[in-house]
């Protein structure tokens, strides 16, 4: 392969996997999710206290909130951890689709254990009013999480914007698109937690104010709600790469470019690149090979443009089969 060639494989690798090896990679997004980790149980056993010495039920929604994502931390670390393990007989592509299975446990979990018990609590303090106290402690408490939560939360959003300059994403839209379920995870739980903190500062305050229990007691639901909303969001976003998902249109597009300018390559006619985890694809593809070899030669030289391919960090399966002559070329 000629410089050229090896350049515009970079490029595809690049779109796929932004430092072009999975190895750093993923040991970026373990460090983003430990570190969401450990703010979120640091912020959990704050809400904790603040939650008992005040008897705020927005307070108790938002400590579960955070005991929810400090457990769904440790299903991604494990996630990050199998999804690495690199392919075997049986696993001929990876365990990269690994990961989706605990993130959607993780996902799951945040739907059970943060809005099931939010909402749960509170529509119990709307039936049971209980006034709150020590609102001072329940302020300070949110503003400590709140810096503590937005320290995780730029630590992904710098990850995030750094992949999306890539693929010339804004920053949401890469959120979603990601092929990395941790780092998507990540900056989800953090962003309602930030939302959360809002809600529950607003509903501590207008309790403080009133007098009255119930607006922290809607805090609780809303904030139920808003975690229910982003777990199910994390959820289908998890089925859909466990299902099985295309690469986005452009690094489909660079692929294309990068087989035909193999030279053995004359025309393709067929191309599949899936998605099979973080940053990691198999390309399934029909070529047409230059020359008129004989058939042994042929498949000698289509394992070794496979061989190539998987080269790419990338890349983690090629299959390529020939073309038939009345295929039409794809470019």
């Amino acid at each position: 392969m000629d410089d050229g060639i090896e350049e515009h494989g970079a490029a595809v690798a690049h779109d796929v996997n932004p430092l072009l090896s999975s190895a750093p990679e993923h040991g970026e997004s373990a460090t983003t999710v430990l570190i969401a980790f450990v703010a979120n149980v640091l912020v959990a056993l704050a809400k904790t206290a603040a939650a008992l010495v005040t008897g705020s039920a927005s307070l108790v929604a938002e400590a579960a909130h955070s005991w929810a994502d400090a457990g769904n931390e440790i299903l991604l670390i494990i996630a990050n951890r199998r999804a690495a393990k690199p392919p075997d007989e049986s696993h001929p592509l990876g365990h990269g689709r690994e990961v989706y299975v605990w993130s959607l446990f993780a996902a799951l979990g945040l739907f059970a254990a943060g809005s099931a018990v939010s909402v749960t609590h509170g529509i119990t303090e709307l039936i049971h009013l209980q006034p709150a106290d020590d609102f001072l402690v329940g302020y300070v408490v949110l503003l400590i999480a709140g810096v503590l939560e937005g320290i995780s939360f730029l630590r992904s959003v710098r990850q995030i914007r750094r992949e999306a300059t890539t693929f010339d994403r804004d920053v949401l839209e890469h959120v979603l698109a990601t092929s990395d379920p941790t780092l998507r995870a990540v900056f989800a739980e953090d962003a309602a937690a930030l939302i959360g903190l809002v809600i529950a500062g607003a509903g501590l305050l207008a309790h403080e104010i009133t007098g009255s229990a119930v607006p922290d007691a809607l805090g609780s639901i809303v904030i139920g709600v808003l975690l229910g909303i982003v777990a199910m969001i994390l959820v289908n976003r998890n089925r859909e790469f466990l299902v099985g998902e295309l690469v986005d249109p452009r690094v489909r597009s660079a692929a294309l470019q990068l087989l035909m300018a193999m030279a053995e390559v004359a025309r393709v006619t067929y191309l599949r690149v899936e998605v099979v985890g973080p940053r990691q694809v198999n390309v399934v593809a029909n070529v047409d090979l230059t020359g008129d070899d004989r058939e042994s030669l042929l498949a000698v030289r289509l394992r070794d443009l496979e061989a190539r391919l998987v080269e790419l960090p990338a890349v983690v399966g090629a299959v390529l089969s020939l073309s038939a002559p009345d295929e039409p070329s794809l470019q």
